[in-house]
Parts: C-alpha cells; structure tokens; sequence
C-alpha cells in the first residue's frame, strides 16, 4: 500500500466535490484554513474512540443525531440548544430506561456539505448547480446564489468554532447538569403522551439525587452536572477535512480535527476513491454508510484497508436499508462481516432508506417506518448473536412538520404547516422522544 499523507487523496478520484469556478480562490480558502485553530482535540477523539469500543462489545449505546444539513443561519444560541437538548432528552431516557451509558454524538458543527445525484438540476425550466449545503452554495433558485463559492468553507469554519464554543458551554458549565432534566423538556411536548412520560422519568432521577444527597454521598460530581458530547459531520468535502488534519505533538498520529468521527456516505466509499485514501490515514473513529447496493467483498476490502489493525471503536458500520428492505440485506451481510472476525460497531440509520414523495409534494419519512427499520434491526441482530450498537437520526428540537406519524399522528396534509428543511426531512422532539422510549425497551432486551 502506497504512503499516506492528508493529501494523498489527490491523486485519486474524489467524487462529490464542487466545480469550484475559481481554482485560485479555492485555494487561498483552504491555505486559510489550514491556518486556524483546530476545532476538537487528539485527546477527545481518542476518548470518544474508547466509548466506541464499548459500544462494540454491547457496553454502552451510541446515540447519533443532529441536522440533515446544518443552515448557516440557524447557527443561533437557541437554535443550538433545541437541538442538543432533544439529544440529551434522548440520552436520558435510552440510559435511564434502558440500563446502559449512552455515547452522545451531534450531526453538528459541520454537517454543511451534503452529496447529491446530480451536478446540476432544472428549477422552473432553468439549468442552474445543485445545492450542496451552507459551505458550498445558497439554496436560493438561482444562478449565483448556487454558484460554489469556497469563501463559505471559511464561513463554515467559523460557524463550526461558534457551534462547539457554545455546546462546550452548555454541556459542561450546568446546563447538562442531571438536576435539570426538567427543564430539557420541549414546551411544545409538556402536555403529550410523550412530554408526561418524560416528566415522570425525571421525577425518578430527582428522587435518585435526593437520595444520594440524602445518606450523604456526593452530587456535585462531574457525572452529575456535566455531559460528554461528542461531534460528527459526513467528510465530504476533502479540501476542507485535509486544511484541518493535524499531527498530534503526543502520539505524532494524524487526526481530522474538525469533528471528533467524521463519516463516508454510500456515494463516496469507493475502494480506489479520494475518500477511502484520506480516511485511512487518520486516526478518528470512522463511519461508513451502507445502503442496499453494497458489494460484501469490496466492503471487506474497505474494512481491512481503514481498520487494518482491527481496533474496536475505529469503525462503525451505519445501515441504511429503509424498513421494506433491511430484512433482506442486513442478515447476511451481518454474517458475512462476523465471519470474518472484524470488530464493527453496528448501527442502524434508518431514516435515509424511508425517505418518499408526499401526494401533497412534500418529501416526507414515516415514523412507523422508521420505528419498524429499527426494531427489525434489533430483532436480526439478536438473531444473528451480534450487538445491535447504536442509532444514528436526522431530528430537531423545533416543532417541525417534516415526518408523519407520530404521538400527534402528522398526515401528509399537516406537512405544510411548518416544514422547515432545505434538504432531507427530520424528526421533531416528540417524535424523537418517542422513539427513544422504544428503543430504551429493545435495549433492555
């Protein structure tokens, strides 16, 4: 295998990139980068690497989600905490519930890039460059708005070091504390089904901690008033990933220090492609998207070459298949990966396999679609005597109407009534946490 270095990759095919119209403005965008302060840590990525591998061995449950892509202009306080707040929810119950620590990832802090099936679409009759996400171009409809522009990578950059400034500050200055599991809960949710069974489930802890306050024992531990969090981003733009891979002065390893695991989506893992060969090189946990067109011996081949060391926690096989097809696909891809021994972190995605066209033309995902793909990837684990590890959703802590289905049953005619993604259609904080009761019950077994 040839050497690595973080910019190999340029001698391979890089699918998915930008037709930057200004090579030199590229350029000078990346070189600025390259320049700035990383934005996680060595030492986190190799932290949350060893959460990863208890997640492998069933010691911990990974819970993943965030934005489809993130809108440089939600890139707001408030904005921020409804997302991180819904997670935390989540992380609550999936623990609490469910009896095991739970990983919490974000889709944030970075998840501006998005791959897409065509270079260019027709709007209204008019030829003009597909939106690729905030750090690319505009979602507007028109010629320049969609013109790729690499000054939006170091906007990007900047929005990315604001997000984790401010999710460093409420993860770790009180706002995550455990005392204030009430104070999570959405407004919008207070008066469901969903919103009473949370509040019941944070008496439960307030009672645990007057307990423990109680015979003396002490509360005022970071356990207790801080959360581990963690972020991710699908590594998709490589100019971007490259300009903020460092070595790291303790290990002399090379990490992407733009988020903590960084993601290979299903259109860009090709064995001899620009993303594999970057991948391979750093030394963050991976993801690897796998959907229904997969090929078991290239997966194999990609397997040995980003985990040739076999190290649990390094990589994590995230299934896409959609509720009418994971029965078909995941059982055997399941033995033949445990055949061979590899240590995988298995995890299901399962809203991007349930994605469809509303009559109402509004692109919409079902919730008992969504609940079935997991259920059924927990039930073919059990089956198959491996660890169902993880789940990775694309939600919000907004009251969107994006999913149907639900506590509050959305139809496809209530779509309309706020439905705010430029992109790919999220849950909102109720459905989410209705989910996470379920998925709590499937951990228990």
């Amino acid at each position: 295998m040839s050497e690595w270095t973080k910019s190999s990759w340029q001698n391979y095919t890089a699918l998915q990139q930008p037709n930057w119209p200004d090579k030199d403005e590229y350029q000078k965008a990346v070189d600025r980068i390259s320049k700035l302060p990383p934005l996680v840590f060595a030492g986190e990525i190799r932290t949350l690497k060893k959460h990863l591998a208890d997640c492998v061995e069933g010691r911990a449950f990974l819970l993943q989600g965030g934005d489809c892509a993130e809108d440089f202009n939600n890139c707001t306080a408030p904005g921020i905490r409804e997302t991180l707040k819904v997670i935390l929810q989540m992380a609550v119950i999936l623990s609490y519930a469910g009896g095991k620590p739970v990983i919490k990832v974000g889709r944030l802090a970075g998840q501006y890039a998005k791959p897409r099936s065509s270079d260019t679409e027709n709007v209204d009759g008019v030829e003009m460059a597909s939106y690729r996400g905030d750090m690319v171009n505009s979602p507007e409809p028109t010629g320049e708005a969609r013109r790729p522009d690499p000054s939006r990578m170091v906007e990007g950059y900047h929005l990315a070091a604001a997000t984790m400034n401010i999710t460093r500050a409420f993860t770790r200055g009180g706002y995550a504390a455990m005392h204030r599991v009430h104070a999570w809960n959405n407004e919008f949710v207070k008066t469901s089904p969903l919103g009473r069974s949370y509040e019941k489930l944070a008496r439960n802890i307030d009672q645990a901690l007057n307990f423990m306050k109680t015979i003396g024992l002490d509360t005022d531990i970071p356990q207790l008033n801080q959360a581990a969090f963690f972020t991710s981003h699908e590594a998709l733009l490589l100019g971007y990933e490259e300009a903020l891979t460092r070595q790291d002065s303790i290990t002399g390893q090379w990490y992407d220090c733009s988020a903590h695991m960084v993601w290979i989506g299903d259109r860009t893992r090709q064995l001899d492609g620009a993303h594999i060969e970057f991948l391979r090189g750093v030394r963050n946990p991976i993801g690897m998207k796998v959907g229904p067109k997969h090929d078991l011996d290239e997966l194999r081949a990609i397997i040995e070459k980003l985990n040739p060391e076999n190290e649990p926690g390094r990589l994590t096989l995230i299934t896409r298949f959609g509720a009418k097809e994971i029965e078909k696909h995941l059982p055997p891809l399941v033995r033949a990966i445990k055949q061979t021994g590899y240590k995988v972190l298995w995890v299901c995605d399962p809203m991007h396999g349930n994605t469809y066209t509303a009559e109402t033309g509004y692109k919409t995902r079902s919730f008992d679609n969504i609940l079935q793909e997991i259920q059924s990837f927990f039930e073919i684990h059990w089956a198959e005597g491996t660890i169902p590890g993880g789940v990775h959703f694309e939600l919000t802590g907004d009251n969107v109407t994006e999913c149907t289905g639900g506590g509050r049953n959305i139809a496809d005619q209530n779509l309309i009534e706020n439905y705010q993604t430029n992109c790919d259609p999220r849950l909102n904080a109720e459905q989410s946490l209705e989910l996470a009761f379920q998925i709590a019950e499937m951990i228990r077994g």
